[in-house]
């Protein structure tokens, strides 16, 4: 399953990038945890506390976008 936290928006769920003109990167992480984390509505400080001992694997995605005007 998934879970999601507080976002900059000080909102729940993901918002989305809103990229000025030209070429951008957005880095997007990834784990595999061996249990569930019971937290509601975290912030990224408390989840990756609580992520601690508990990361099966990780990675990385990068996806890009470009915004002409």
């Amino acid at each position: 399953g998934t879970r999601q936290g507080i976002n900059d928006w000080k909102r729940t769920g993901y918002g989305g990038p809103c990229a000025p003109i030209g070429r951008h990167r957005y880095f997007f992480k990834l784990y595999a945890l061996d249990t569930t984390l019971a937290l509601e509505q975290p912030t990224k400080a408390a989840v990756e506390a609580a992520m601690q001992g508990h990361i099966l694997a990780e990675a990385v995605l990068v996806g890009t976008y470009q915004r002409e005007h």
